[in-house]
C-alpha cells in the first residue's frame, strides 16, 4: 500500500472510532461492538460477535463484513482473534425453531458478550437493543452500525467467518445440499435440493413451512 493510500486508509478507520471516541473521551469505557450473522437463511444457526477493540490498534480493511471479500475477511478474523477481546455465540437451528429467530438472534448476542473476558460497560450494537443485559451496561443502538464504528465492523467479521467455516463444515457432511456455496440461504439450488433430498437437522423448519417436500 502505497504512503498515500495507507494515510487514506488510517484516515477511513479514525471516523469510524467516533462512536467509541465519544465515549471514552467522558469515561473509562470499556467498549464491545456486537453484531450477527445469519438472521435470514434456511439453514444452519445465528452466530453473533463481540469485541473489544484497543483504540490505538488499526486493523487495515476493517469495514462491514459485507464489503471485504472473503479472502480479507479470513486475514481479518485471524487479525481481531489475535489482538484483541473477542466473544462468539452461537444458537442451533432446532433452537431457532423453538424460541423464533428474534430470540434466538438475542440469545446469540447475550452468549457472546458472556463469552469476552473482560465484562463491557458500553455496547455498540448494529441496529437492536439487547434485551436481558444488565442496566449497569450502557446500549447504544447503531444503523448500519458494521459500517460506522470499528467495534461493531469487527464483530460482524468475527460473526460471519465464524458461520461460513461452519456452514462449510456442513457442506462436507452434506454434500448434496451445496451449504458451502449458498451458507444456508434460500437459492434456487439450495430449494431445490430440499425438495428432492428432505430436510437436515440443520434446517429450519419454521422457515420451510411454504416449500413443498419440506
Amino acid at each position: 500500500m502505497s504512503p498515500e493510500k495507507l494515510r487514506a486508509e488510517l484516515q477511513r478507520l479514525r471516523a469510524m472510532k467516533e462512536y467509541e471516541y465519544g465515549f471514552l473521551s467522558v469515561s473509562n469505557a470499556v467498549i464491545a461492538g456486537v453484531d450477527e450473522a445469519g438472521r435470514g437463511p434456511l439453514a444452519g444457526p445465528v452466530v453473533a460477535a463481540a469485541a473489544i477493540l484497543d483504540m490505538d490498534d488499526d486493523f487495515i480493511y476493517l469495514n462491514d463484513s459485507k464489503k471485504v471479500t472473503p479472502k480479507r475477511r479470513d486475514v481479518l478474523y485471524d487479525e481481531i482473534m489475535n489482538r484483541a477481546i473477542c466473544g462468539i455465540g452461537i444458537v442451533s437451528a432446532k433452537e431457532i425453531d423453538e424460541i423464533n429467530i428474534l430470540q434466538a438472534t438475542y440469545k446469540a448476542m447475550r452468549e457472546a458478550i458472556n463469552n469476552l473476558s473482560e465484562r463491557p460497560t458500553v455496547l455498540l450494537n448494529d441496529a437492536v437493543i439487547i434485551p436481558g443485559i444488565e442496566e449497569s451496561i450502557h446500549q447504544e443502538k447503531i444503523i448500519k452500525g458494521d459500517a460506522k464504528s470499528v467495534s461493531i465492523a469487527a464483530a460482524s467479521i468475527l460473526a460471519k467467518v465464524t458461520r461460513d467455516r461452519y456452514m462449510e463444515e456442513l457442506g462436507r457432511k452434506y454434500p448434496d445440499y451445496g451449504f458451502e456455496k449458498h451458507k444456508g440461504y434460500g437459492t434456487k439450488a439450495h430449494i431445490e435440493a430440499i425438495k428432492k433430498f428432505g430436510i437436515t437437522p440443520e434446517h429450519r423448519k419454521t422457515f420451510l413451512k411454504n416449500i413443498t417436500g419440506a
